[in-house]
């Protein structure tokens, strides 16, 4: 009984992050790594997940639609691009990233004029009817889960290119391990664009704190701002103050 709940458990942590690492597992519940390795492999043989270098994700049979991502935590997410919006002005050359959080902000820049640079199906048709944006979609390969393009075969598109902020998402962020995602597919091209931006604002829910996904697409100090809900705990405020981050608190 306790092993099944444990397994459940573990189904569900893995379905709310999309894949995890085999150590933050063993620290999450606080077993052996031999007994996360044979409860992960009751799930794999559930067909609920499927073993990555690593670690464990999701099996995309059964992977939550972006829809359904979209309706977590909805309330804050407003929140966040609402105060991220806020650093838009006309003129700039921005690029927005493929998460459920960051799409949102184009409620608030449809008006303006600006370029943007992005790898989401969904931002390429929200701006069709509006002539003032001009949008440079990134990537060829369609990577089903996010509804985004990624393929690192295709990052010389950016070389003549200067970003001037860079709107990003997250799996999760943590003082140990950076800023993390869930995707292979789309990891390079998010270091290429962090490495190509002027400013560096990263968008993530009070969720998103002290957890990670399986890739480091770049590291804390990396970026510039945080845009959030809830202000983080000490050890998250102190870094910020150390590696010259803006930490942005919504209402």
């Amino acid at each position: 009984m306790i092993k099944e709940k444990r397994i459940n458990k573990i189904k569900n942590y893995v379905s709310e992050h999309d894949s995890v690492s085999l150590d933050e597992l063993v620290s999450i519940f606080d077993v052996s790594k031999n007994t996360i390795r044979r409860d992960i492999q009751v799930l794999v043989d559930r067909g609920k997940l499927k073993k990555v270098y690593g670690g464990v994700t999701v099996n995309h049979k059964t992977l939550e639609s972006i829809q359904d991502r979209k309706k977590r935590n909805k309330d804050q997410k407003a929140s966040i691009v609402k105060e991220a919006s806020r650093f838009v002005e006309d003129g700039d050359s921005i690029f927005i990233d493929s998460g459920t959080t960051t799409i949102e902000m184009f409620e608030y820049i449809k008006d303006r004029n600006l370029l943007i640079f992005t790898n989401s199906i969904e931002l390429v048709v929200r701006a069709l009817p509006y002539e003032e944006l001009n949008v440079m979609l990134i990537g060829g390969m369609l990577d089903r889960k996010t509804d985004s393009f990624g393929d690192p075969r295709n990052l010389d598109l950016l070389s003549n290119y200067n970003i001037k902020k860079a709107f990003m998402a997250s799996t999760g962020i943590s003082l140990s391990n950076g800023v993390t995602n869930a995707s292979p597919l789309e990891s390079q091209l998010k270091k290429e664009i962090v490495h190509r931006s002027s400013e560096v604002f990263l968008l993530v829910d009070h969720d998103k704190f002290d957890k990670y996904g399986l890739i480091t697409y770049c590291g804390l100090d990396e970026i510039d701002y945080i845009v959030t809900d809830v202000a983080p705990d000490t050890a998250y405020t102190e870094y910020a103050g150390k590696n010259n981050i803006q930490l942005v608190v919504s209402h």
